[in-house]
């Protein structure tokens, strides 16, 4: 009897620790962020670069941040309607459309995450740029209230413009800290360090209301074709007079048609919560061109 219940307890150890060690990898024990790494892979937020290894201390690669950023916020389309199936070739010029990564990067973009058309999924993304794609894929869904404050960073000069209102607000909601008054934002992001950032705002989302953004009624873009050549006319998509430059358009895909229709889709640019803008009447308009052989016609796909 007492070696049956000396047996049982033997398997029920092996067990416990099977059951502890389960999402733990082989090289975070120590890291100062172990906790949070775990607590992402049981959620099945982040994964290793082989089963036992996470490399807290490799950088982290733009494919393997925006996986990350659309599994923790679920991004997704199944809100949006298109007219064909999108793809990510259609909006980025270096994602391969059976790259690993390219749903990840076509879904992070459709839901406002500001990925450039030329993004490169093998760069090592810097703590700014993770910070800034970081605010638009958790603020998706919704918009969250934050202190209206400035805070003084010694190293703001070197922080890329456009990143700086995203910066702040992670500051603010303690999802990024600084080192000693210094952001840091050309730094080379760890993974450790992403899974940091990553956690507190995965835990500040569950802690705070979002107020759902609301539908945008369908505006007016004016569309005008003016003659080049015998074979090119050049199509002019305008949102009209904006009473900013943070107002924008752009052309993110066109479908030619069999029956001699070009579909075009485009987004539309607004300005940025907390950035200054000149305030100047500008003309929200781009031009794009297309065979006279075919008739352009708009599309929105959002």
């Amino acid at each position: 009897m007492k070696k049956r219940l000396t047996a049982a307890l033997a398997a029920l150890l092996v067990m416990a620790t099977i059951g502890s060690s389960a999402f733990a990898f082989d090289d975070t024990a120590g890291d100062p962020n172990e906790a949070q790494i775990v607590a992402l892979q049981k959620a099945g937020i982040v994964s290793g670069l082989s089963a036992n290894l996470f490399a807290p201390k490799g950088k982290m690669t733009t494919a393997q941040g925006v996986a990350m950023l659309v599994k923790a916020f679920d991004l997704n389309i199944a809100h949006m309607q298109f007219i064909k199936e999108p793809k990510a070739s259609d909006y980025f010029t270096n994602i391969p459309d059976d790259a690993w990564y390219a749903q990840s990067f076509l879904y992070a973009y459709l839901n406002g995450v500001p990925l450039p058309k030329d993004v490169d999924p093998s760069q090592r993304m810097t703590k700014e740029q993770f910070a800034h794609y970081l605010f638009h894929a958790m603020t998706a869904k919704g918009d969250y209230a934050f202190i209206e404050m400035f805070v003084m960073i010694k190293d703001e000069k070197d922080i890329t413009k456009e990143y700086m209102n995203s910066i702040q607000k992670l500051i603010l909601g303690k999802m990024t800290e600084l080192d000693d008054g210094y952001f840091h934002p050309k730094n080379e992001i760890t993974r450790s360090e992403a899974a940091r950032m990553l956690h507190a705002a995965v835990e500040f989302a569950k802690h705070h209301e979002p107020v759902p953004k609301q539908p945008v009624e369908q505006p007016n873009i004016a569309l005008t074709v003016t003659k080049v050549n015998d074979d090119v006319n050049k199509v002019t998509l305008s949102w009209g007079e904006r009473p900013n430059p943070g107002y924008g358009i752009s052309v993110t895909n066109i479908e030619f048609r069999d029956d001699g229709m070009a579909v075009i889709s485009y987004a539309l640019r607004e300005p940025e919560p907390g950035k200054f803008y000149p305030q100047v009447i500008s003309e929200a308009k781009v031009d794009t061109y297309i065979a006279s052989s075919y008739k352009p016609v708009l599309n929105n796909p959002n």
